[in-house]
């Protein structure tokens, strides 16, 4: 799969995928990216099946739930999907459980709901920060200022998991405006870090419904892109925009269903 060669594994968002999803890169490029995964397996992952294993109405993460197996694509997005699987799979396997749960519940319709919209949201969009109180209270007040530049020795003793697997996969061309949303989980963010179990234990169902998350655009990280060493990297307001007021938060629009071919 010719795409997998623009990935560049020394870029610190895919740290903690790199070792594992280097060597599945390369089998990848003399089989199916399913296939590379599966070879790739360790106890506790799911088994990974070509996207044909989906029977035509059947809903994905229902499949997934009932069979064990995931279905995937020949695809950057279904290979980053994979990755996470493999080194998350606990937090994986809760998401999928809350996803079939709901879909159980409430069956396909035209809408998520609010659980199925917010689980969706983090596991193609979300990340983990495990960061000092004064970089969490400046990421929510979204104080750009504080948080990169006078906060900004702080996150020497801050870690950020990119979990969403969209979002890796838009980070093989990084463009600036690329946003995760950040679980705030109060009493455990704080200490979360990159930990499966930790990550999977602060998946509850009602704080997820809220929409807890909190938008950081992540090449703003000091040191994840060289050119946010000129503060002025920080003076574009279309990227580093500022709180809302509550009049002003709309709802964020619901993402269609997914792979229920």
């Amino acid at each position: 799969m010719t795409l997998l060669a623009q990935i560049d594994w020394a870029r610190p968002w895919l740290a903690p995928v790199c070792a594992q999803g280097e060597a599945v890169a390369q089998t990848a490029q003399h089989t199916s990216v399913a296939c590379a995964l599966q070879a790739a397996r360790q106890p506790g992952a799911p088994d990974f099946v070509p996207q044909e294993a989906l029977p035509t109405g059947a809903a994905y993460e229902a499949h997934i739930f009932a069979t064990g197996t995931v279905p995937t694509r020949d695809n950057l997005h279904d290979f980053f999907n994979g990755l996470i699987w493999l080194a998350f799979p606990r937090t994986k396997r809760r998401l999928n459980a809350l996803q079939a749960g709901e879909i159980a519940r409430a069956g396909i319709g035209a809408t998520r709901g609010p659980l199925r919209d917010a689980l969706t949201l983090f596991d193609e969009n979300g990340a983990v920060l495990d960061a000092p109180p004064e970089l969490w209270d400046a990421l929510i007040a979204r104080d750009w200022q504080r948080l990169f530049i006078t906060e900004r020795a702080r996150w020497q003793e801050a870690r950020l998991l990119v979990f969403g697997h969209a979002l890796l996969e838009k980070l093989v061309s990084p463009r600036k405006a690329a946003t995760a949303h950040v679980l705030w989980a109060p009493g455990a963010a704080r200490s979360i870090g990159t930990d499966d179990a930790a990550i999977s234990a602060a998946l509850e169902a009602a704080h997820l419904a809220t929409k807890p998350f909190v938008p950081l655009p992540v090449l703003g990280v000091p040191d994840w892109c060289a050119e946010n060493a000129n503060f002025s990297f920080y003076d574009d307001s279309d990227v580093f925009r500022p709180r809302r007021s509550p009049e002003q938060r709309t709802h964020n629009p619901v993402l269609r269903e997914r792979r229920t071919a």
